[in-house]
């Protein structure tokens, strides 16, 4: 086992996957027994969305309109970009979307 390798216990199990695009912090991947490929992203990437929301709240409890909208712009594009290369790999196999 390799430094970088993760130790799989009794609640982990290997599976094989099918990876449309890798993003190095966001991937399109497709998981056994679903219908539609997913967004897999990394750990600190998801602590910086949950942040990004956190400072939306927090404008929003100030009563800071022009923050929060500043912050969810941020967020938004986070999210749009997500999205975007969700379809894009969508398209390039021939999948419907899902919604």
């Amino acid at each position: 086992m390799s430094d970088g390798d993760v130790r799989l216990d009794g609640s982990m199990k290997r599976i094989e996957a099918e990876l449309f695009i890798d993003g190095g912090n966001d991937a399109v991947v497709h998981m056994p027994g679903r219908q539609f490929p997913g967004v897999l992203v990394q750990g600190d990437s998801l602590h910086v969305l949950r942040s990004h929301v956190a400072e939306v709240v927090q404008a929003c409890e100030r009563g800071d309109l022009n923050e929060a909208r500043d912050s969810v712009g941020l967020l938004l594009a986070n999210v749009d970009a997500l999205l975007a290369r969700y379809e894009a790999a969508l398209g390039e196999h021939e999948i419907p979307r899902p919604y």
